[in-house]
Parts: C-alpha cells; structure tokens; sequence
C-alpha cells in the first residue's frame, strides 16, 4: 500500500488532539475538541483496513493475526504498568479485580469497579475494544466474495446500530457494541472504496470539506456541546475526504516529523496520560502557571509517547515478524 500521507498528518493531528484534550482535564482547561479525535482514528482505521485488504488480500487468520500483533502486545505493556501502579498505590483511585484486568486485556467491554463506566484498566483502551469488534467483523467478511464484503459489513454494523436503539441493552458488552460509533468504521470502508476507484472529489470541494470538518469541529468546542458521533463521525468523514481529494491532486508532501507523529500515533495514544499525570502533578505541587503545566504536561505526553513507539512499539513488531504466520502484512498504520 503506497504511503498516503495525509492520512499520515491526520492519524498524527488525530493524537495531538487526543493529547491536549487530557493535558487541559488535568490543568483545568477546556479543549474538548480534542474528542473529535477518536471519530477520526475510526473512519481512518476503516479506511486503511479497506484499502490493505484490496491490495493484499489476506486470509481471515493472516489478517487477524497481524492485527493482534499490531496492538495488543504494547496495549498489554501499557495495561501492565497501569496494574503495577494501582498494586503500588500511584493510582488511589484505581481499583482492581481479576475480572475487570482480564476483561481488560482481551477487550471485553465491562464496567469499571473504579467509577461505574464501561472503561478498561487503562482508560484510552476503551476504543481498542471498538477496533478489535470491528477487526473480528472484518475477519469474517474476507470470507465472501470481494464485491459482497462492503454490503455485508455495511449491514450487519446498522443491524446492530438498529438493535442497540430499539432494545437498548444494558450488558456492557452489547450497549459498547450496538453505539452509533461502529458506523464510523463503515464509512471509512466507503471512502476507501472511492479512493481505490478513484472517485474522490475535486481539490477546490476536498478544501471546502476540510474547512467545513474543522469549522464543525471548532463550533461544538466554542458551544460547549457534547462531542456526539452523530455530529462529529460525517464531520470526521469529510476531514478524511477532504485531505484525500488534495492527497489525490499531489498538494500533499512529504514531512519527516509529522509522518513520523502519525507512525507513532498509536503509542502517543496509549501511554500519554501517564506523563500528563505526573506532570500535572508536579506542577500543582510547585505552583506553576497552569498554562506553563499545561504545555508541559501535553509536551512530555507526546515525548513519551513517541519514545514508547521507538523503544517498544516498533521493536515489538519487528520481533512478531518473524514469525512466519504473521509475517505477511505490512504495518498498516506505518503505510497509511
């Protein structure tokens, strides 16, 4: 899969997004915005798993297995520092149970012991068990024929969407599964579908979607309305559109440190909020600035993240390619 490089700086914008909207929690700012970064991993994440299947058409156990191998050995690294810490009591108000660190570490949606909400031990996992429902569905869907896979996935994620609202269950795992949100993989199933076709917009219209997206975006921050993906999944779909279009035009470079932002997209997602905390910390108990805590702790959530991508991330992976089950796939979020 050619490296498509505005999917590179958003995947990396995506995160920066996610990383300033937990820095500004913890240092008392509002930037809710950055929210809207989870609709867009989505849509992209549909995106990418569409346009790699076209190109290298992999079995459902291949496909499955390179995606494991992608993200659960640095989420349970991270899941594991998590556990350490709350044994060790740098988390008072973590609690655990084995129940909850096992639903944890397979990605069985379950409700926190800690405050009630269907969230994992570590927080941010919550969108892994969206992603890994959605890799599972797509696992399947390689079993049909390449022209039934986008009409099976399509219907089967609004079937569930169309249960979840009639039924409205209760049970962690089919109320996680039946959100409005899934919908957002499938869309990006649909613009991966147009960019193999070539159908994507012209530049002028990509640069008014890109506007529209962020204007969007920026307008429910500055009302203070609820980051919903009813709102924010088509605003996230016309971001991905928009930048294609312009990707598609050649308006659309290469630059070394975000397409290196978005390689690391990833581990900047699972382990900022470790260095936020301490950050936030240490600056409340030495009286600084909360704008001067804020930008540190959104800096050092960054760094961190990105040394986990060089220290581990990536080593991880280059070790589970030699395996020779797993060694087919390119790394979908380093082509991207």
């Amino acid at each position: 899969m050619k490296t498509i490089y505005g999917i590179q700086y958003l995947r990396a914008a995506a995160a920066l997004a996610v990383v300033f909207s937990h820095a500004a929690e913890k240092t008392g700012y509002h930037f809710a915005i950055g929210a809207a970064g989870v609709d867009i991993f989505f849509v992209i994440s549909g995106f990418i798993m569409w346009v790699i299947a076209h190109d290298r058409e992999p079995t459902p156990g291949r496909f499955l297995a390179d995606r494991i191998r992608r993200i659960v050995p640095i989420y349970w690294v991270a899941t594991g520092v998590m556990i350490v810490g709350g044994l060790a009591g740098l988390f008072p108000n973590l609690q655990l149970t084995v129940q909850h660190i096992l639903a944890s570490l397979f990605f069985v949606p379950m409700h926190s012991p800690s405050n009630g909400e269907i969230w994992p031990v570590l927080v941010q996992g919550w969108t892994l068990n969206f992603e890994m429902f959605f890799y599972l569905v797509f696992a399947v869907s390689l079993l049909l024929p390449r022209a039934s896979r986008l009409l099976a996935v399509g219907l089967f994620f609004v079937l569930v969407v169309v249960l979840g609202a009639v039924f409205d269950p209760q049970n962690a795992v089919l109320a996680t599964f039946t959100r409005p949100i899934v919908l957002e993989f499938v869309a990006g199933m649909l613009v991966g579908q147009a960019w193999i076709k070539g159908k994507v917009p012209p530049p002028a219209f990509g640069i008014a979607l890109v506007f529209i997206a962020i204007a969007g975006f920026s307008w429910i921050a500055f009302l203070r309305l609820p980051f919903d993906e009813t709102v924010c999944g088509p605003l996230a779909v016309a971001l991905v559109v928009g930048l294609l279009s312009l990707e598609a035009d050649g308006l659309i470079g290469r630059w070394k440190f975000p397409a290196f932002l978005g390689n690391a997209s990833y581990s900047i997602y699972l382990w900022h909020t470790f260095a936020i905390s301490v950050v936030a910390k240490v600056g409340g108990h030495l009286g600084l600035a909360p704008p001067l805590t804020f930008a540190g702790a959104a800096a050092c959530g960054t760094i961190l993240g990105m040394a986990a991508y060089l220290l581990l991330e990536r080593p991880l992976v280059r070790f589970g390619k030699r395996a020779p089950a797993s060694a087919h796939l390119m790394h979908s979020r380093e082509q991207a």
